[in-house]
């Protein structure tokens, strides 16, 4: 009998120790969703009242019942609103964010700002301030409501130097997760003060807003002002001023003051805490490197420790501004972080590889690459069709990542590697590390958007198979992956920022060593496949490829795809259209397995190609900043006597013509082949409208951008030959 009791006394026990956990859940949703003085005014609802007296019974139905009832449709009672006359809302955008997330996964797009906006949130608290909503990537906020208090604006100011300082250092430190142009982005903040109506919007969703001309007012202090930068309108400047904090304001004097309405232009203000302009837009904070702040290891961040270092980084941090240089100091830093990131892109392919091995009957062979050096050029190992392993049933099926793991030592020689190729680039505008790594990004994002046909049955039994077969066999070897990364890292190192017929002009015996062929592009192969086979990298070659057949299959891989790079040499572009046309657009009488490789090969090719120009099929002001770096790599090269012709005189044109006859084709073949899922798609729509949009606003770009080379240069631009002019 006690026994009984005691098992009954621990089944009530537990019963109730769940509901009370339920009861305060669906509290804390309540809490969450509204601020304090309006949960107040629920909890002494006589409804709510009832809910929390009999929280052991139906919790989460009656939560349900009461929001539907208070919230949701019953709008025959009276809505719960308020108006507050002294308050400060914040409008804060990211900058540059539309087209930073045009060239990332979804995934990646949503850790970011989760990361972000949790940050935000946990300065917000310390702050006091009230969290209203996040819509895209602008971060609303208010001081003065669930907490009236005198000192609204000061609050604010201090929050608004809170959140920037976190953006500019967060966004260089998780650069090593979220890839290259991460750390450049920044934020827009606009503060207003006055009166606002608060309350919940009832219906099917119910929400808690804020309405009024405080909140439009806010919203054009922010859309009006500059990245970096802080503006605040005359009445939040007033406000800091009562508070003895005048220092903290500067008149903007500039022509960009915030029009209210169509007769009437306010004066604004900057909010610079008494310190220089400059200076404070570039503030930062001290403390520890991104190794102590993120696990780089993995995709997903660690939330709440990371925030939390932040925050208490912030706290302990001066309020004095350090003045920053962008292209000075953070130039050596921002490699490094490129360097981790792409240490760890190849790095989780490299596990791939080591699972798939683990799964498999393969067994390591030592090999010291010798059987790779011949007396040949690597234009002319150059192949037709490059055959991909068979479909293995055993190893395809299994997720490849399970416990796979890389020693210490691998990586090690994988990050020295990485290190060695970036101090091999030179420091053109155009073709340097910083592009490598962009042309990575996109080579991985294609690869993890090869899929299988929205039809296919996952369930069925031959849907691995059917996916090889689709894909080409691309999806089920890592090894391929890994070569396109890695030929995207080394297509374009020792590049002299000038195309090859002036390279042969300036390196005659490299020249010749090539065959005046492809030589830019051979001497990159070259240089970086030399420094790939040092006995310093020995572990990590034989990780790569557990058998001589690897290595060979490893090298053919990135032979041809850093040859495709070559988009000028007449031959090649030749030889690449007939072999599509004959993969996928002529009937084929040779074997299934050669047609299939020889689909995977031309896919592989095709990858590269597109993310070598990957910029002209992402964002307008992704493919702007790029034309840009492009256009004055060649001008600075034609200021130097290293080229003939003023590439202001034809890159307008030139530019459509290399839309219309090079990328738009390519970003429809990237279609055609079928196995590229939705990106594809956009890869055309990104390339057809940028072709319009460069069509009605080239030829003033071009102007802008010989406006600021010879603003960047104390010389005029040097005068082309008078021959060069009528040369075609």
């Amino acid at each position: 009998i006690i026994c009984i009791f005691w098992i009954y006394d621990n089944f009530v026990e537990r019963r109730n120790f769940r509901l009370i956990a339920n009861a305060a859940r669906s509290n804390t949703i309540v809490s969450a969703m509204f601020p304090g003085n309006f949960r107040d005014k629920f909890i002494n609802n006589e409804e709510q009242q009832r809910l929390l007296d009999r929280r052991f019974s139906g919790t989460s139905q009656k939560l349900k019942a009461f929001i539907n009832k208070n919230l949701g449709g019953g709008l025959g009672t009276e809505p719960l609103a308020e108006l507050y006359l002294e308050t400060t809302v914040i409008f804060a955008d990211i900058v540059g964010f539309t087209a930073w997330s045009s060239v990332r996964e979804p995934t990646q797009i949503f850790l970011l700002l989760e990361t972000i906006y949790n940050a935000f949130d946990v300065l917000a608290k310390r702050r006091r301030v009230y969290k209203v909503e996040t819509i895209g990537d602008c971060y609303i906020a208010i001081a003065g409501l669930h907490e009236p208090r005198k000192d609204h604006a000061i609050v604010m100011a201090r929050f608004a130097r809170d959140i920037r300082r976190c953006m500019k250092t967060l966004t260089r430190e998780v650069e090593t997760i979220f890839g290259p142009d991460t750390s450049t982005l920044s934020i827009r903040i606009g503060l207003h003060s006055g009166p606002v109506t608060a309350g919940v919007l009832r219906g099917d969703r119910p929400r808690f807003q804020l309405f009024g001309d405080t909140i439009n007012t806010c919203a054009l202090m922010e859309s009006t002002g500059e990245a970096g930068q802080i503006q605040v309108s005359q009445e939040t400047a007033n406000a800091i001023a009562k508070y003895g904090k005048k220092s903290w304001v500067r008149p903007r004097v500039d022509n960009k003051e915030g029009k209210l309405d169509s007769s009437t232009k306010a004066q604004t203000y900057w909010l610079t805490f008494g310190a220089n302009l400059k200076g404070i837009a570039g503030s930062v904070w001290d403390g520890p490197t991104h190794d102590s702040f993120l696990n780089t290891s993995s995709v997903h961040l660690k939330h709440e420790e990371s925030i939390a270092n932040l925050s208490r980084r912030d706290s302990n941090s001066s309020s004095s501004s350090v003045s920053l240089d962008s292209d000075d100091i953070d130039t050596e830093s921002r490699m490094e972080r490129l360097v981790e990131w792409n240490v760890d892109k190849l790095a989780a392919i490299l596990r791939e590889i080591v699972a798939r091995r683990q799964n498999s009957a393969i067994r390591l062979q030592p090999h010291d690459g010798t059987i790779l050096r011949k007396e040949t050029t690597p234009l002319e190992e150059v192949k037709e069709i490059i055959y991909l392993p068979d479909f293995d049933d055993k190893n395809d099926a299994v997720e490849q990542t399970n416990g796979a793991s890389l020693s210490p030592t691998v990586i090690v020689e994988l990050r020295e590697y990485i290190t060695c190729i970036s101090k091999m680039y030179h420091d053109n505008s155009f073709h340097n590390f910083d592009h490598a790594s962009h042309v990575v990004m996109s080579v991985t994002k294609l690869m993890s958007r090869i899929v299988a046909p929205s039809e296919l049955d996952c369930e069925d039994d031959r849907f691995v198979k059917t996916l090889h077969d689709h894909t080409y066999g691309i999806t089920s070897d890592p090894l391929t992956q890994f070569a396109c990364a890695f030929s995207a890292l080394i297509h374009d190192v020792d590049h002299l920022g000038v195309p090859n017929p002036q390279v042969v002009k300036e390196r005659p015996a490299l020249a010749e060593m090539y065959k005046n062929r492809s030589v830019a592009e051979q001497n990159s192969l070259d240089l970086s496949w030399d420094l790939f086979m040092h006995a310093k990298f020995e572990n990590l070659r034989r990780v790569l490829c557990g058998t001589k057949e690897e290595l060979r299959r490893f090298r053919q891989l990135v032979v041809n795809a850093v040859m495709a790079t070559d988009i000028m040499d007449k031959e090649l572009k030749e030889l690449r259209n007939g072999r599509w046309t004959k993969a996928f657009q002529e009937r084929s009488d040779e074997g299934t397995k050669a047609a299939l490789n020889r689909k995977a090969t031309i896919v592989i090719e095709h990858i590269i190609q597109a993310s070598d120009v990957a910029h002209t099929m992402q964002h307008w002001h992704v493919y702007r900043k790029w034309n840009e770096r492009l256009f004055r790599e060649m001008y600075q090269a034609y200021r130097e006597g290293r080229a003939e012709k003023d590439p202001s005189e034809f890159w307008y044109k030139g530019e459509i013509g290399f839309l219309d006859f090079y990328v738009i084709p390519l970003a429809k073949k990237l279609k055609d082949c079928g196995v590229f899922g939705v990106s594809s798609g956009e890869y055309l729509n990104y390339a057809q409208q940028n072709r319009k949009q460069w069509t009605s606003k080239g030829e003033e770009v071009v102007k802008s951008m010989v406006a600021s080379m010879h603003m960047d240069s104390e010389a005029p631009p040097k005068e082309a030959p008078s021959s060069s002019s009528s040369s075609s």
